[in-house]
């Protein structure tokens, strides 16, 4: 049984709205299908202004360019997280700051977060790791007190909550991904979710080649011109067609990979207590939407021998990121003083199982015996 580590979820219906957009002929941008998830995704995100995107990385450059940063500005991020996190830091102007994670969660540490704030910090990236937050109000409180603004990576979270709100309506902003390796898809797209009102217009006219169009668009001024720095940000009207298939069963999908996801975590119960392996954390203020399903192993070595051997059974697991601070452009830029001791040691023991919409019971079952057999045969050699 060859089992994929990602199967993109389709429901049929892309393929109309697709239909659609080309029977008006209407391709470029800004069309009705992007208005309609523009929408629905502001009602699901509690009435913010909500932007597509062409990309989640789109969706970080717009937030970090409305900071207005100038040279010598510093932007904390996790070391545990996409490039594009550090990328749109430079993009816009800034410096990141590399900071550790928690151990439980893979998520920014508070404690690593406030040894590396200095008098130059204007903003950080909280990312949320495979949908799930942690110490989140008290990072956000840290960070009000100190005037720094919040970006919320939430290109996992899509329906996952903390507190009873959705993740990327607590900072300043949030960033989402509707990349193929997302719960919710359109090949390569993204949002910006805006929730302070002052930024409002700044990203309007940045995400439109810094021209003024969008007001031009609802009538507020008679013609529209260029009035600061900027780029096309916007998607096509194809990929908003087929986004919007896709965003009404959102609820749909969310609950269905939230079952993998759970049963995921009772298979590998047995494993955990025999010492083989830490599965994940889920804090009791945060909701899962069932995007990433991971365990630790003991340690690196190890966890690239389970990823050889489940391949050997047609069974594919993988990795995640390679530390930003240990990257060859990475290491230049300052980092927690204490150490990287957590981030260091997690990615390098951080292992992902198969998990889409639909993947069955038994798939899930020999994933998770796999896993324990392979560990407990390398446990006796």
């Amino acid at each position: 049984m060859s089992i994929p580590f990602n199967v993109p979820y389709m429901n049929g219906r892309e393929l109309f709205n697709i239909s659609q957009a080309y029977n008006r002929r209407w391709l470029a941008g800004d069309g009705p299908f992007t208005k309609r998830c523009e929408a629905m995704l502001s009602e699901r995100l509690g009435g913010c202004p909500t932007y597509l995107t062409h990309s989640g990385t789109a969706a970080l450059e717009l937030a970090l360019l409305a900071l207005e940063l100038q040279p010598g500005d510093e932007v904390v991020v996790p070391s545990f997280t996409f490039v594009s996190c550090a990328n749109a830091v430079l993009v816009a102007g800034g410096t990141p700051v590399f900071a550790d994670i928690d151990p439980q969660t893979q998520n920014l540490s508070l404690a690593s977060l406030q040894r590396v704030v200095g008098d130059r910090t204007r903003a950080l990236i909280v990312v949320h790791y495979a949908g799930i937050a942690s110490e989140l109000a008290q990072i956000i409180a840290f960070a009000r007190s100190r005037g720094i603004a919040v970006v919320e990576d939430a290109a996992h979270c899509l329906c996952a909550h903390y507190r009873g709100h959705e993740l990327g309506t607590l900072g300043d902003f949030g960033c989402f991904s509707f990349h193929e390796t997302k719960n919710i898809t359109c090949g390569e797209g993204g949002a910006l979710a805006v929730n302070d009102p002052k930024y409002v217009q700044r990203v309007e006219v940045l995400r439109e080649k810094g021209t003024d169009r969008s007001q031009f668009m609802r009538g507020m001024v008679d013609k529209y011109t260029w009035r600061d720095r900027g780029s096309s940000y916007l998607p096509s009207e194809i990929s908003a067609a087929f986004l919007e298939a896709q965003l009404n069963d959102s609820d749909l999908v969310t609950r269905n990979r939230v079952e993998s996801w759970s049963d995921y975590h009772e298979l590998f119960a047995e494993a955990e207590a025999e010492g083989l392996l830490q599965r994940p954390h889920l804090p009791a203020e945060s909701t899962n939407n069932g995007h990433i399903y991971y365990v630790l192993v003991a340690d690196g070595d190890t966890r690239d021998q389970v990823i050889a051997s489940l391949k050997r059974l047609e069974i594919q697991a993988t990795f995640h990121y390679v530390p930003l601070h240990s990257s060859p452009y990475g290491s230049q830029f300052r980092c927690d003083p204490h150490g990287m001791e957590v981030t260091r040691s997690n990615a390098s023991r951080l292992l992902r199982m198969p998990l889409w919409y639909g993947i069955g019971g038994e798939q899930r079952k020999l994933v998770a015996s796999s896993v324990r057999l392979i560990l407990q045969n390398m446990q006796r050699t």
